[in-house]
């Protein structure tokens, strides 16, 4: 029997997602994504991001692919080809978390916002997460006021764990969910 393509796109009703291409396209849309401060405001340190740090970025999120055969997928509008963000797991970076843990997010253009796209994206890959990968646990980390990123984590099964501060000395709240498959 041979083994899954973990690395075939997910579809959705109305996203495509795949992993992240090597070329100016997928930048050029991570980069305008990430350069909005009101997308960023929850993120990280709340900065925006620069080309030069997204393309880092994209770096970084191909790195993990290679290493774990999994990571953060362009989340592709599949009426249109338009790259709207993305949505995936990665191992978890965040203090809090048991050694293992693997965190699940996601990421929108701001003209996206509202329209169920986090959702379905985020169904899609807790559903992969879990099945296909076999991962024991998925975590969230989520700034109090993003309260939109929460209700999205709530739709998943995810609970809130415990309140923490991130590596950026802000608070921050840790969801969970098991893999019920396990």
């Amino acid at each position: 029997m041979t083994p899954p393509d973990l690395t075939a796109p997910l579809l959705t009703e109305r996203l495509e997602l795949r992993p992240w291409r090597d070329d100016a396209h997928d930048l050029d849309a991570y980069a305008a994504i990430s350069s909005d401060p009101e997308v960023m405001r929850h993120i990280g340190d709340g900065a925006a991001l620069t080309r030069e740090q997204a393309a880092t970025q994209l770096a970084r999120f191909a790195a993990h692919w290679e290493d774990h055969g999994y990571g953060l997928r362009a989340a592709v509008l599949r009426d249109s080809g338009e790259v709207a963000g993305f949505a995936g797991v990665m191992r978890a970076g965040q203090p809090g978390v048991r050694p293992g843990d693997v965190e699940i997010g996601w990421r929108l253009a701001r003209r996206h916002w509202g329209s169920g796209y986090a959702t379905e994206a985020a169904l899609a890959v807790r559903d992969h997460a879990f099945g296909e990968l076999r991962l024991a646990r998925l975590v969230a980390f989520v700034r109090p006021a993003n309260t939109a990123s929460i209700g999205v984590m709530r739709k998943l099964g995810m609970e809130h764990l415990k309140d923490a501060t991130c590596s950026h000395g802000l608070p921050m709240r840790i969801f969970a969910a098991d893999n019920p498959l396990a």
